[in-house]
């Protein structure tokens, strides 16, 4: 009976998702400035992809043949020689120029531009779509930060009730905890003792356990019809790899340091080592922003992939228009949307794991070394 009933959710969850996405591919009227089918689906999967400064749910075209959008405005903050603040619908979807304090702004493939009155664009003429005024600096409250707000709120009220169960049942969680429990026990057992050790881990897990969960919601957000790309951003996925590397170097011990710029150790005097050593040691610098690099790249391609296969996959409807290619894309869209659900899951898992690897590098003491080295030569 659970079966049936974890099929029907999955089922719905996947039905739903796939018709939020169709609601917004919508024909363009009939008449002049027609676009191409291909071109528009190319459009709705760029503008998917996208941040933006208002939260826009869904839009579609009336019958008077203009283009509605459903939402709510977002706070603009950008600073211009001065602090200047407004409400992102004064931009109508980027289709009015905003006035503030004597200078005028317009809004264009969700970027803010400084122009003038009559909100002209001056573009690069060997890059067209890219425009060469003057940008302000942007602190605005977007799409991704409202929805990395709610599931920081929301990570604060599961572990403070986590913790209170805990507390109250002795050491045995209740309601909801009980299905969080596990996953905080496998991350502290199988990923932070494992790979960074039982005396130091302690240091380490309210990190990991917090960028499990943190990257592990923002991932399932963006599955629903909400339509946030949140680890699609590669600011996002950078600012998180900037913290592994942080914590990673600031918590590093002198032996770890050493390894780096003294790989071989005193088993050779320096005039041998000198000539390796050339080679050796940029290589060993290289690889410490390697490391983070490679975090936020992966997360940043394997979510922003997934979510452009899955509209791909939706907007083959609307170019097929047949009862062969439709439900055959319907189909592969389904069976995607299941698949991503196991994507978020695991790219969070891969994230936490190698960021729990890196710390363990970090922490390792010479002692802990000689310990590995001594079951080794045992073997």
């Amino acid at each position: 009976m659970q079966g049936k009933t974890l099929k029907t959710l999955l089922a719905l969850f996947a039905f739903t998702m796939t018709f939020s996405a169709m609601a917004t591919v919508k024909e363009a009227p009939e008449g002049e400035g027609k676009k191409d089918t291909k071109t528009e689906i190319k459009e709705y999967i760029d503008h998917h992809l996208q941040d933006s400064h208002d939260f826009n749910l869904f839009s579609y075209t009336g019958d008077d043949g203009e283009k509605h959008h459903v939402g709510f405005p977002l706070p603009v903050i950008i600073w211009d020689d001065g602090l200047h603040t407004f409400m992102s619908s004064e931009f109508h979807h980027g289709e009015e120029v905003v006035e503030s304090n004597g200078n005028y702004y317009t809004l264009y493939h969700s970027k803010i531009y400084r122009t003038d009155a009559s909100g002209t664009l001056n573009y690069d003429p060997e890059h067209p779509d890219h425009p060469t005024n003057a940008r302000p600096l942007d602190f605005s409250i977007t799409k991704s930060v409202v929805m990395m707000i709610v599931t920081g709120i929301l990570l604060l009220l599961l572990f403070r009730g986590l913790a209170s169960s805990y507390r109250k049942n002795e050491g045995i969680a209740s309601g909801i905890g009980r299905f969080f429990e596990p996953i905080v026990i496998y991350i502290r057992d199988d990923i932070a003792i494992a790979n960074i050790g039982e005396e130091k881990y302690k240091r380490y897990m309210p990190f990991l356990l917090t960028i499990f969960f943190f990257i592990w919601f923002l991932n399932m957000f963006g599955l629903t019809p909400l339509g946030v790309n949140v680890t699609g951003n590669i600011a996002v996925t950078t600012a998180l790899a900037i913290l592994v590397f942080l914590l990673t170097n600031f918590t590093g011990t002198k032996d770890y340091w050493k390894h780096i710029f003294d790989p071989l150790g005193d088993g050779m005097p320096w005039i041998g080592k000198i000539f390796i050593y050339i080679i050796l040691v940029p290589i060993e610098i290289l690889g410490m922003f390697i490391k983070p690099f490679a975090l936020l790249i992966r997360l940043y391609a394997n979510m922003t992939a997934g979510h452009v296969v899955l509209m791909s996959l939706i907007g083959l409807i609307f170019i097929f228009k047949s009862w062969i290619g439709g439900p055959l894309s319907f189909g592969l869209s389904f069976a995607i949307s299941l698949i991503e659900v196991l994507v978020a899951l695991l790219q969070a898992y891969i994230f936490t794991m190698l960021a729990a690897l890196y710390f363990g590098f970090a922490s390792e003491s010479h002692d802990h070394a000689e310990e590995h080295e001594g079951e080794v030569s045992h073997l």
